[in-house]
C-alpha cells in the first residue's frame, strides 16, 4: 500500500530544510574560500564565478516562493545578473552575495512551513510537476552550481569543499 505523503508533512519538511541548508552550507563554502582573482573570473567558462553564485541564489529564492507572484525581490538586487547570459556593469562582492545567502536562509523555514507539498502543481507553469517534487529540483539546482563551484574552486586552487549534511 502507497505511503500517504500528507500524513508526513512535519517530517518532510525536516527533512527539505536540512537539504536546503545543506546545498546552502555548500555555496557558502564556495562563496568563502574563493580567491579574489577567481570572483571575477569567467576564463575558459561561460560565466564568471561570482555570476553562478548569483544565479544559484536567485532561482532557490524565487522557487521557494509560493509562485512567481509571490516573488519579492531581495533588497539589494540591481539588474538581472540572475540571468548568465545578461549584460551587467559592476559585480556583486563576497559580502553581498553572503549577505544573500543570509538573506535565503531567514526565508527558509517560513517558505517549508507554508508550502502544500501535496499539491500537484508546483506554481510556476513551465514546471509540470507537484510542489514536493519542485522543492527537490530546486535543491538539486541549488547544489548543482555550488559543485560547479567547487570544482572550479579546486582547479584553481586545489582547495576543495567540505561535504555537510546540514549546517550553515
Amino acid at each position: 500500500m502507497p505511503d500517504d505523503l500528507s500524513k508526513r508533512p512535519i517530517e518532510i519538511q525536516a527533512i527539505l530544510k536540512a537539504q536546503y541548508r545543506a546545498g546552502f552550507s555548500t555555496l557558502r563554502q564556495a562563496i568563502e574560500k574563493c580567491p579574489d582573482e577567481l570572483w571575477g573570473s569567467s576564463e575558459g567558462h561561460a560565466a564568471a564565478y561570482w555570476r553562478i553564485a548569483f544565479h544559484a541564489l536567485f532561482f532557490t529564492h524565487f522557487y521557494l516562493q509560493k509562485d512567481q507572484q509571490s516573488m519579492r525581490l531581495w533588497p539589494r538586487q540591481r539588474g538581472h545578473p540572475e540571468q548568465l547570459d545578461a549584460p551587467i556593469d559592476d559585480m556583486y562582492s563576497q559580502a553581498d552575495l553572503l549577505e544573500y545567502l543570509d538573506f535565503c536562509l531567514r526565508l527558509l523555514d517560513d517558505a517549508i512551513g507554508d508550502m502544500d507539498l501535496s499539491s500537484h502543481e508546483c506554481g510556476f507553469p513551465w514546471y509540470k510537476q507537484g510542489k514536493l517534487e519542485h522543492q527537490i529540483t530546486n535543491i538539486r539546482h541549488l547544489q548543482h552550481h555550488a559543485a560547479q563551484l567547487g570544482d572550479r574552486l579546486r582547479s584553481a586552487t586545489s582547495q576543495g569543499l567540505d561535504w555537510l549534511l546540514e549546517s550553515v
